[in-house]
C-alpha cells in the first residue's frame, strides 16, 4: 500500500476491479469496477490535456516528452537538467503542468473538476479531501522540487498554492466505470461520445498515448510495455488505464502495490488480457 500517504494506507488491499469500454459504448464490468478509489496520479493525464489545450506546443519549453527511468518522486535529474522536468508524468513535470494552469486558468480546481465529470458523464465526481489534506501534510519532497524548479525558474506561482492544487487532482475519486469512459477519447482519435466533443486532435491524441506508453508507469514503463504493450497510466491508488488504440479503453483497479508503485494484481490481469486478445500495439 502507498503507506506514505496515511489516507492511503487504510485502504482495504483486498479489491479488484476491471471495466472495457469500447468505442461504440458498450461497457463491460467485472468485480470491484464501480467502487470509487483515489486516481492520484492518472489525474496527470487530464491536468496535461487542459494545459495542451491552452498552451499547444508551448507546454514543450518547460517541460520534456522522453522517459526519466527514474522513481516518479526522484529530484536527481531536476538539479543535472536545471529544472526542466523529463516527462509531465512524473511528479516534477506534472508540478510544472500545475504551475502553468494556475497561470492560465481562472479557477482551475473547478475547471478540472468539471472537465473530468464532462468527460465521464458523471454530475457526483469529487475530491477526496481527506486525502489531499494527508498528502499536503507529507509535501516535503514534492515542495522541495517545486522550489528547486522555481530557482531554475522554472515555476511561477506560489507554490504552496499549487501544491494544494495539485494534490487535490490527485485525490479525485473515480471508478474503473468513470475512468475508462474518462480515457475513452484517447482510443477514438480524440472524441469523446459523452459529450458529443472532439476533445484532442487526432494528432494530440496520438502524442498523449506515446507519452503514456513511453513514460505512463514511472520507472517500469520498459517492463508494462514489454508484458502489456499499451499506452498506460497507473497511480499509487491501485488503478491503470490501458488504451487499445480504435477499439478500448480499459481500466484494473488493485491497491497493492509493486515496488515501482504499480498495482500487482493489475498488472497481472493486463498482462493476461493482452496476451489472450492480441492486444499489444508491437
Amino acid at each position: 500500500m502507498a503507506n506514505y500517504i496515511p489516507a492511503l494506507a487504510e485502504v482495504n488491499p483486498d479489491q479488484f476491479g476491471i471495466a472495457i469500454y469500447s468505442n461504440d459504448g458498450t461497457l463491460h464490468t467485472a468485480g470491484d469496477a464501480e467502487s470509487e478509489f483515489s486516481i492520484q496520479s492518472i489525474s496527470k493525464v487530464f491536468n496535461l490535456i487542459l494545459a495542451m489545450q491552452q498552451y499547444g506546443e508551448d507546454i514543450w519549453s518547460r517541460v520534456g516528452h522522453e522517459p526519466s527511468g527514474q522513481p516518479f518522486n526522484s529530484l536527481v535529474q531536476l538539479e543535472y537538467e536545471s529544472g526542466i522536468p523529463r516527462n509531465p508524468f512524473i511528479n516534477a513535470g506534472a508540478l510544472v503542468i500545475s504551475d502553468m494552469n494556475y497561470s492560465r486558468i481562472a479557477a482551475p480546481q473547478y475547471a478540472m473538476r468539471e472537465f473530468v465529470r464532462r468527460l465521464t458523464g458523471n454530475p457526483n465526481l469529487h475530491y477526496d479531501h481527506a486525502v489531499s489534506d494527508s498528502e499536503f501534510e507529507t509535501r516535503a519532497r514534492n515542495a522541495a522540487m517545486a522550489y528547486l524548479m522555481q530557482s531554475f525558474g522554472n515555476f511561477h506561482n506560489n507554490v504552496e498554492e499549487v501544491l494544494r492544487y495539485y494534490f487535490n487532482n490527485c485525490s479525485l475519486r473515480m471508478s474503473c466505470v468513470d475512468l475508462v469512459k474518462a480515457f475513452s477519447f484517447l482510443a477514438n482519435r480524440g472524441y469523446c461520445r459523452h459529450s458529443d466533443t472532439q476533445i484532442l486532435s487526432e494528432l494530440d491524441s496520438k502524442k498523449i498515448n506515446a507519452l503514456m506508453a513511453t513514460s505512463g508507469l514511472y520507472d517500469e514503463a520498459g517492463n508494462f510495455a514489454y508484458r502489456v504493450g499499451l499506452p498506460g497510466k497507473s497511480g499509487v491508488g491501485g488503478g491503470i488505464v490501458a488504451i487499445v488504440p480504435d477499439q478500448f479503453s480499459v481500466c484494473v483497479w488493485s491497491p497493492e502495490l509493486n515496488a515501482a508503485g504499480n498495482s500487482l494484481a493489475g498488472m497481472s490481469a493486463l498482462e493476461i488480457l493482452s496476451k489472450r486478445i492480441g492486444w499489444s500495439i508491437f
